[in-house]
């Protein structure tokens, strides 16, 4: 079976959204349990934005490396050797039993997801036709925000089973996911110049693409801290706290490919404005709080608003990698990077402040991220030629 026949590409979509939704429930895990650990290890809310935050570091720190391994040795290499850490790490998580040692197990984790995304999405675009890209994106960024609300739900379990039991079968997950990538044809390693990369850094479309993958990153680390400790400061244990991710969890796995579709159709910039306004107002109103009766259903139509933003930035970032030459590996490892890096700045300044102020504070501020966003779209409009190339006009030339 060729590469690119409608059969490969339907085989390769299956498991990169399979893929990508273990990494995000490895990811998210955690949100359940975080109560646990900061009662067992006297966690401050700052601490404990440092442990959400070391799956982002190691996410970082390893960003860069999973893209070049994309790119020069080719995505199912780049799968494999994030297969192989994220096995490692949990069978650490499931065994440790300090502060630390968690925390190392979770850095693991991220490195591996480094590797796992870059290599996953840059073999799915090797093949996928560009007139779907945004439909197939979508759909992979559903499988991944699918993975993120559900990975409460693993957590959950591990609660209530155990963790040496949840993550070890975790671990021999990544061994038949292993297995089924070895069963599918690779993509080849990709030729590229020296100068794509610095061109990539000055593109358009490239760089808005960057950052908004950073900004949900960083808006679903400050409410994947403060939301658990809030419902388990108000009663709720880890199964209730777990099922308001599942809630959310059914209704992302639709919103992702119906986003790629309206992309398809209707541009980067619509879908990107509609989160903004959303997560503005619904930001404003988890600062205050309220009865878990509110405060769960904002929690949900928060994320629903941050994780719109998603599948847009894996949008401008392929295209704006197509049109300076950059091997879409490389693309997604620099996407890592800027996830990460939200991801690292959201739950450790959101801690660390609501510590220090109260959780008013940290949702307030991301109130204003959002704000601060679209007030920058709008000035991409009003400019003309710079909302166009967001946009995915036709016009590439001036790329």
């Amino acid at each position: 079976m060729s590469l690119g026949s409608v059969a490969a590409v339907r085989r390769l979509l299956l498991l990169v959204a399979v893929l990508v939704a273990v990494d995000t429930m490895l990811y998210a895990a955690l949100t359940p349990l975080l109560p646990h650990f900061a009662h067992e290890f006297g966690l401050t809310k700052g601490q404990a934005g440092v442990l959400v935050a070391a799956y982002a570091l190691g996410a970082l720190v390893f960003g860069l490396p999973g893209g070049v391994a994309a790119a020069r040795r080719g995505p199912r290499r780049a799968v494999l050797s994030g297969l192989a850490l994220m096995g490692l790490a949990s069978i650490g998580f499931a065994f440790v039993g300090s502060f630390w040692g968690l925390f190392a197990a979770r850095f693991v984790q991220g490195a591996g997801s480094a590797f796992t995304w870059a290599g996953a999405l840059a073999w799915l675009l090797a093949v996928a036709p560009r007139e779907r890209r945004g439909e197939l994106l979508g759909i992979a960024m559903g499988a991944a925000v699918f993975g993120a609300l559900f990975g409460p739900v693993i957590g959950a379990a591990a609660a209530v089973l155990g963790r040496s039991v949840v993550f070890v079968a975790l671990s021999g997950l990544a061994v038949v996911l292993g297995a089924w990538a070895l069963r599918l044809e690779d993509a080849p390693a990709a030729k590229q110049s020296t100068e794509a990369l610095p061109a990539a850094l000055r593109n358009r479309r490239f760089i808005a693409g960057l950052a908004l993958m950073a900004l949900p990153a960083l808006l679903f680390g400050i409410l994947s801290v403060l939301g658990p400790l809030h419902l388990s400061d108000a009663g709720w244990g880890a199964a209730a706290i777990g099922g308001v991710w599942l809630v959310g969890a059914a209704l992302e796995s639709i919103e992702g490919p119906l986003v790629g579709r309206l992309i398809d159709r209707r541009g980067n910039l619509f879908p990107v404005r509609i989160s903004l306004v959303a997560g503005t107002v619904l930001s404003v109103a988890l600062a205050f709080g309220g009865r878990p009766l509110l405060y769960a259903p904002l929690i949900v139509l928060a994320s629903l608003a941050y994780a719109m933003l998603f599948t847009p930035a894996f949008a401008l970032l392929a295209d704006g990698a197509d049109a300076v030459g950059l091997a879409q590996g490389m693309a997604f490892g620099l996407m890592n990077a800027a996830w990460a890096t939200g991801a690292v700045l959201g739950p450790a300044a959101g801690g660390a402040i609501a510590g220090a102020t109260g959780d008013t504070v940290p949702f307030l501020l991301a109130a204003a991220l959002c704000a601060a966003a679209l007030i920058a779209v709008h000035a991409g409009l009003e400019r003309g030629g710079a909302a166009a190339d967001l946009s995915g006009a036709p016009d590439t030339a001036k790329l």
